[in-house]
């Protein structure tokens, strides 16, 4: 059988890779302020050329994670609890908004196929298999997500995950546990048709993963303290350089 030729990946994509791969790195405390971003060091690391690099940087400077410093480079910012503490509240409001809409929309076969998945999940959790759990835990979150017919909400949801270092939670004690038990009263409020209280399960869902993402990332010494740095911009202070 003919070997499939690999995908393409263009230049763009490629920067968006590298933008996701820093951004994890920052946020698990792999790189951690006040060092710099090198941008050669990078590319050689993931075996690809600079240009892509220093693009991917530039979005993490418009995002706030780098900041650009004339003659220097690229310098990584703090992350702090009350960046986590942000990020997880503007994302367990949106997931349950989005599961009280789906709780209109979802059908006892869907929802019986979620339950299916469910129980899947928990037996992945007793077996201790963090990616089985992941890839059943996206399957519920995507099948909600899509069934509550609101593109545009569920675009700002994806714009908040993308600052969640996803690949990272395998590692996280009691996350796969999280996974497993808190679903079960979404679902219930799904099966009940209740859109209050799969909003409430959804969030409450939402925001235990992020308290046990923040427990974790505080022992690993992965955060800075809350107090602003003196003279730090804010985003959009210091302009980007032109990609080259």
């Amino acid at each position: 059988m003919p070997r499939r030729r690999p995908v393409p990946v263009s230049r763009h994509q490629l920067s968006e890779i590298v933008a996701a791969h820093v951004r994890e790195a920052i946020m698990i405390g792999k790189l951690r302020a006040p060092d710099f971003v090198r941008t050669e060091h990078l590319a050689a690391e993931l075996g690809i050329s600079a240009t892509p690099v220093r693009e991917a940087l530039m979005i993490l400077h418009s995002e706030g994670a780098v900041r650009w410093e004339p003659r220097r480079g690229f310098r990584v910012l703090p992350v702090t609890e009350q960046d986590v503490t942000d990020l997880f509240d503007v994302q367990a409001y949106i997931a349950g908004e989005l599961a009280a809409r789906a709780a209109g929309t979802l059908d006892d076969s869907e929802i019986d196929r979620l339950a299916g998945v469910q129980a899947r999940l928990e037996a992945a959790a007793r077996d201790h298999d963090a990616e089985q759990v992941d890839r059943l835990n996206h399957e519920i979150h995507r099948t909600i997500n899509r069934a509550s017919g609101s593109s545009r909400m569920l675009s700002l949801l994806r714009l908040t995950v993308h600052y969640v270092p996803l690949g990272f939670f395998g590692t996280v004690e009691g996350w796969a546990e999280a996974s497993a038990q808190d679903h079960s009263a979404v679902l219930e409020a799904l099966r009940a048709r209740d859109p209050e209280a799969a909003r409430a399960a959804m969030s409450a869902h939402i925001g235990n993963v992020g308290r046990l993402l923040l427990d974790n990332l505080k022992a690993s010494g992965a955060l800075t303290p809350d107090a602003p740095e003196p003279g730090r911009p804010q985003d959009g202070d210091t302009p980007a350089p032109r990609p080259t």
